[in-house]
């Protein structure tokens, strides 16, 4: 029989952490017995004692009494039961009868099970210190049975690691839970938040930008200047001439036009082109509208069709004021010029450019087939913008000076007309020298009529050789070289060609007719002609020709 401890109770084996065994009570116990509380070893040759297990918390405090005739140990119990002294390496007996029920976990299942005993939580016994009464030693005569792991296994038994029972999991469930629920709180009020910020942000945008801001935007800007400009820059030049420029407006005989003009004089005498007035015939009817808006009727003075040249005047009106005129042989190629008129009625309109070339020979009209209203123009050619309107305006120079009439411009499709079509400038138009507009106009304005300078020949004007030649017979059945006209005193015969005129080349019957109107009655000329293949000079004194 061993001797006991002051608490009763043996070391215990490490297999007392099977099932249904508290591990933290097996622990205390194991640490009792290195503490020298579990009470002196067992005498040699003594039998082994029962292995005890310290009462856990959801132990029963009393132990079932085992079936008759059997030994066996409680397991799971305070209380133990003495082993007969045998032999204890011999195969330990079963600690229970057969089920004759097969209640689980022993058998399979029954047609009934027990209910398991009532039991009652103790409370967990303070480290190292054992509760309850020590137990019972061991019968003498009884040897505890060998170390089994189904000695100490009780389905009933409650873990005294969980007593007393406690909902630590549900609390901590219930923590994440309403974490859970702060932070999707926290998100869909921040998510909120951003919404009505946005839509708040897009409605005060809108109101910003129709409104202008909530305080009054003012943008830098130039203060006010005065109006004067150089006098010698497009927009000085513009604001003196234009009170003297109008535009006219033609209509009769089921025809209308839109041309434009300049005040010649305070007479109320203005300067156009002949094509410009062409349709208001004898009985039409001719409008003056002046820049300032004001309007009066205009009669005709007097025309002409050769230079493209007509002059009216508007009575009843004070305080015109004439343009300046230039000399136009004083401008040379890439001078500054700016025109002025009204082109697709569009009065007013200014534009600039240069003088692009000089002593251009051009002829505008011929729609009526017999040259009759074919117009030769020595032209000044620029690329000032002009267009269907613009005819009849004045060039200026960089002074405001009029150094020359608008009257056509090459077409897109190759043609000129003194309208140019309809196809816009191409940047090639053309003005009658003021130096031949003036001539002409003081003339037409003395008379009603201009004259022309003459040589007294007729050219043959289907001659496509270089030069110009004359005629075999005159066009109205007569000599080709008038008889005592300026040509023949100079000995000029038909067939003779004319290649130069004052020393500069001539290529075609139309450029003799140009050069020759560039000069003035009276004007001397030297022409170089060639005559069966021989050259010679001969000089004359223009006459003149009423008319064309």
């Amino acid at each position: 029989m061993p001797a006991s401890g002051p608490t009763g109770s043996a070391p215990v084996p490490a297999s007392a952490s099977a099932s249904g065994t508290d591990a933290t009570a097996v622990a205390l116990a194991a640490e009792a017995s290195a503490s020298g509380l579990t009470g002196s070893a067992p005498a040699p040759g003594a039998d082994t004692p029962a292995p005890t297990i310290a009462p856990g918390a959801g132990a029963s405090a009393q132990a079932p009494t085992p079936a008759p005739g059997v030994d066996a140990t409680a397991s799971g119990h305070t209380g133990a039961v003495p082993a007969p002294a045998a032999d204890t390496h011999a195969h330990p007996q079963p600690l229970h009868d057969p089920d004759p029920y097969s209640t689980p976990p022993y058998g399979e299942p029954g047609p009934w099970a027990p209910a398991p005993p009532v039991q009652h939580p103790a409370a967990t016994p303070a480290h190292g210190v054992a509760v309850g009464a020590p137990p019972a030693a061991p019968e003498a005569g009884l040897a505890a049975p060998a170390a089994d792991p189904w000695a100490r296994y009780d389905p009933w038994a409650v873990p005294a690691a969980v007593a007393p029972l406690q909902q630590a999991d549900a609390v901590e469930e219930d923590v994440k839970r309403r974490r859970g629920r702060r932070r999707r709180a926290l998100v869909g009020g921040a998510l909120v938040i951003a919404l009505v910020s946005g839509v708040a942000g897009g409605v005060v945008g809108v109101q910003l930008e129709r409104n202008g801001g909530i305080g009054a935007v003012e943008l830098p800007q130039a203060g006010v200047e005065a109006p004067d400009r150089d006098p010698g820059s497009v927009a000085g030049i513009a604001a003196q001439a234009l009170p003297s420029v109008v535009t006219l407006h033609v209509s009769g005989s089921g025809t209308a036009g839109t041309g434009t003009g300049f005040v010649l004089d305070d007479r109320g005498h203005i300067l156009t082109n002949d094509h410009v007035v062409e349709p208001a015939g004898k009985n039409g009817e001719i409008t003056v509208t002046f820049h300032s808006g004001d309007t009066a009727e205009a009669t005709l003075v007097g025309r002409d069709s050769g230079y493209d040249l007509a002059v009216v005047q508007v009575k009843g009106v004070r305080g015109l004021t004439p343009l300046p005129l230039g000399n136009s042989d004083n401008v040379q190629v890439g001078d500054p010029v700016v025109a002025i008129g009204a082109p697709f009625d569009l009065a007013g309109t200014v534009t600039s450019g240069i003088i692009s070339a000089r002593e251009r020979p051009i002829t505008a009209g011929g729609e009526k087939g017999d040259g009759s209203d074919v117009s030769y123009v020595d032209a000044l050619q620029t690329d000032a913008p002009i267009n269907p309107g613009n005819s009849g305006g004045p060039l200026l120079d960089g002074k405001g000076r009029v150094v020359g009439i608008n009257s056509a411009i090459r077409s897109a499709d190759g043609g000129l007309d003194p309208e140019g079509g309809q196809s816009g400038s191409i940047g090639l138009g053309f003005a009658i020298p003021i130096n031949q507009g003036k001539r002409v106009a003081e003339e037409l304005i003395g008379t009603g009529k201009a004259t022309h300078p003459v040589i007294g020949i007729t050219l043959d004007m289907e001659y496509d050789g270089d030069g110009a030649r004359v005629a075999a017979e005159g066009s109205d059945g007569g000599p080709p070289v008038t008889t005592g006209g300026p040509g023949a005193k100079a000995g000029i015969r038909a067939g003779d060609v004319i290649t130069k005129v004052d020393g500069r080349p001539v290529h075609s019957g139309e450029e003799l007719i140009v050069k020759t109107r560039a000069h003035r009655p009276g004007d001397r000329l030297e022409l170089t002609l060639e005559r069966n293949g021989v050259e010679r000079t001969v000089s004359l004194v223009l006459g003149s020709s009423d008319g064309d």
